[in-house]
């Protein structure tokens, strides 16, 4: 069935940015996409714009400037995005290995994967993969430098830094620049020497550098994998820009090569082979003939001085055996070109929504309101009517060793389309009610939905899904020890990624230590209320769905959801805590309130505005609005400040939203007594939870 084939694009190159901005204006024309599940793996959640990076190292641009949000294209493109890091690939298996998760499998595969920097073993860093490069680029003050390389990169580098106040020095092999021409080679060097950077020739090749910008290869693995390669591990493809001997894959970019029409690794290829490399995957996915791409002898090359010839930055050209500059005005010609690149993705944020209404928030934020579940319960006599007479995991029994069993349930539709990630969030996030309880995880019990697909695409969901599981459990000596699946139909027919159906619920089971489970109550007069770490997942989430989330705020989120908050039972245990539960749907203060309703009516609390530590963006995103579909039902928490809830301190319409805003894998939030309290905080911070902090005191 072609409409259910595995589609792998492997890397978040430009080539592959394109083709995914391609699919996500093709709504209208759903004959442009492959009939496919298709799935991007990029190790970042951004590509950096490499026509950018020297204006980025000059400082002439900031990170996001030069950064095409890849998760944000896949959302448009209805693409499952997967940060991972590439390892491997298994050509006859059709797998792609990746580090510290499941391999992926694939029926057809694209590769656009990057390259690396050659004989880069003398020097400290590698000017590629460009992020540790950058990162290290952030860390030098002022001060010298020597950088290996002779080519048109190496040239623009050293200018770059010079602009940034480095002193740079060029250590060449051979006697000369390698620009591509003799005109181009004079022409470096009077922007070398204009720009006070010294040029060493015939350097030997063991001598030491800080920087290698020696040319690229292809990444080792994919020579490793037999792929047809030329002598730089360039994949050799057909002017289909499909591999060699191998109709089910496809390479372009900086990874691939034509065979009889080979071009130098340049961002320019990848930019214009994309329109060929998208018509030609739709093709080969539907059975139908591929089109060839001729790529022109020459491209026009911009290369800018990084401002270090004068306050006005300068840009030369390369086209051929010509040169030109330098010139302000090639400078704002190769600023207005990149700006208009950049643009053609920027413009698409008004497309995100495209007039529809605002989308429901996935995760925890998809949980029934409040007054419903209470409605309900009322009806059938539990709990009282009300939630917070619940706590977070219910007692099952004592055991002859004087130990308490406890067991939860808890779950959710997919808040990403990654179902090994998806899966590893959902189990953290249900396992966070027993540690809650000041209980250890024992074992699990998962009801899986998958969306309706083929039979090989619903085997991967589940087995990413049971993986992602396991990931935690293995850490905690627990077991995954039985389930049930069950299908979803799509009604609407609506082409979604493969996860776009996922739901997975958790039954959870453990026990305590020797003692009780801990309460959500009562609080005691005195207690300090600490929380383990931000809050903000709710709206970062639903302002990611628009497109309005920046792709730093959303990966921050993402790597504190994933760290276990296992460790924090023994921690808060040794510190005496009388009553904890976990933030979760109803959020902060949600949570908070029902710790009150669980204590003596007399009992009161008194939060710090200023100290409640919030995910990066969170606060923005509230300032201009932005909320979960489950904030304004929340809301109807806000009545108890004021009244069982003070605030000390200004509290702004942002920190009140943040108060309410529904988490997914959320903190603990645990009653210390209050000498304990700052031992508390400081085990937590020594533990690994750096943003751990008190954020309130009970009182009567």
């Amino acid at each position: 069935m072609a409409a259910d084939a595995r589609l792998v694009l492997a890397g978040g190159g430009h080539s592959h940015a394109l083709l995914l901005r391609m699919w996500g204006m093709a709504r209208r024309r759903p004959s442009l996409r492959p009939p496919a599940q298709i799935t991007l793996v990029s190790r970042c959640s951004t590509a950096l714009y490499s026509g950018m990076v020297p204006g980025l190292v000059a400082g002439l641009y900031d990170t996001q400037a030069c950064s095409i949000d890849l998760r944000r294209l896949c959302r448009l493109a209805k693409v499952t995005f997967m940060q991972a890091e590439i390892t491997g690939l298994d050509v006859q298996a059709r797998e792609l290995q990746l580090e510290g998760r499941p391999s992926l499998r694939w029926d057809w595969l694209s590769l656009d994967v990057g390259a690396e920097t050659v004989d880069s073993e003398h020097a400290a860093v590698a000017v590629k993969p460009l992020e540790p490069f950058l990162q290290w680029c952030a860390q030098q003050e002022q001060g010298s430098l020597r950088i290996r390389g002779g080519g048109a990169a190496a040239v623009e580098v050293a200018l770059a830094l010079r602009g940034r106040g480095l002193q740079p020095e060029l250590l060449l092999r051979g006697h000369a620049l390698h620009l591509g021409s003799a005109a181009a080679n004079r022409l470096g060097e009077r922007l070398l020497q204009g720009a006070g950077i010294t040029v060493e020739t015939n350097s030997p090749a063991g001598a030491a550098a800080d920087l290698a910008c020696t040319g690229s290869r292809g990444p080792r693995w994919l020579a490793a994998s037999g792929l047809p390669c030329d002598a730089q591990g360039r994949l050799l493809t057909e002017a289909s820009l499909r591999v060699q001997g191998h109709p089910r894959l496809f390479a372009s970019g900086d990874c691939g090569v034509i065979t009889g029409h080979p071009r130098p690794p340049a961002g320019v290829w990848a930019v214009r082979c994309a329109p060929t490399l998208a018509r030609n995957l739709t093709s080969a996915v539907a059975g139908r003939p591929l089109r060839p791409w001729r790529p022109q002898r020459w491209a026009l090359q911009l290369l800018g001085d990084g401002g270090s010839l004068m306050r006005q930055p300068q840009a030369v050209a390369f086209w051929g055996p010509w040169a030109f500059g330098p010139s302000p005005l090639l400078w704002r010609w190769k600023h207005h070109l990149d700006q208009r690149f950049m643009a053609r993705f920027s413009r698409l944020k008004a497309m995100d929504q495209n007039g529809a209404a605002p989308m429901a928030c996935r995760g925890c934020a998809a949980k029934l309101a409040a007054s419903p579940l209470q409605d309900a319960l009322a009806r059938n006599s539990l709990g009282g009517g009300t939630p917070a007479s619940a706590e977070d995991a219910a007692v099952i029994g004592p055991t002859p060793d004087g130990t308490l069993l406890l067991q939860s349930v808890d779950g959710f539709p997919a808040l990403v389309a990654d179902a090994w990630l998806n899966a590893r969030l959902t189990t953290l996030h249900a396992c966070s009610d027993l540690w809650a309880c000041g209980a250890r995880v024992e074992s699990v019990q998962a009801v899986v939905t998958l969306p309706e697909l083929a039979a090989p695409v619903q085997a991967d969901l589940l087995s990413d899904t049971l993986a992602g599981i396991q990931s935690v459990l293995a850490p905690l000596g627990a077991r995954l020890i039985g389930g049930h699946t069950l299908e979803a139909r799509d009604t609407q027919n609506q082409p979604e990624p493969a996860g776009g159906g996922l739901c997975l619920v958790l039954s959870v089971n453990g026990r305590t230590g020797a003692g009780e489970p801990w309460g959500k109550g009562p609080l005691r007069p005195g207690d300090g209320l600490l929380l383990s770490r931000p809050i903000g997942s709710g709206v970062l989430f639903a302002a990611a769905m628009a497109g309005a989330a920046a792709p730093q705020w959303i990966d921050a989120a993402l790597l504190q959801m994933q760290q276990s908050q296992a460790a924090l039972v023994e921690l808060l245990a040794r510190h005496g805590c009388r009553a904890c539960t976990d933030v979760t749907g109803f959020g902060l203060l949600g949570h908070l309130g029902e710790m009150l309703a669980a204590s003596p009516d007399p009992c009161r609390a008194t939060l710090k505005a200023a100290a409640i530590p919030a995910l990066p963006g969170a606060l923005q995103l509230l300032e201009q609005g932005w909320a979960s579909s489950l904030a304004p039902s929340n809301a109807s928490a806000l009545a108890l400040l004021g009244e069982r809830v003070q605030l000390q301190g200004i509290a702004s319409a942002a920190q009140q939203g943040l108060l309410i805003d529904p988490q997914t894998c959320g903190p603990l939030l645990a009653a210390i007594p209050a000498d304990q309290c700052q031992a508390a905080l400081r085990a937590l911070q020594q533990a690994g939870f750096p943003q751990a902090a008190v954020i309130g005191q009970v009182h009567t």
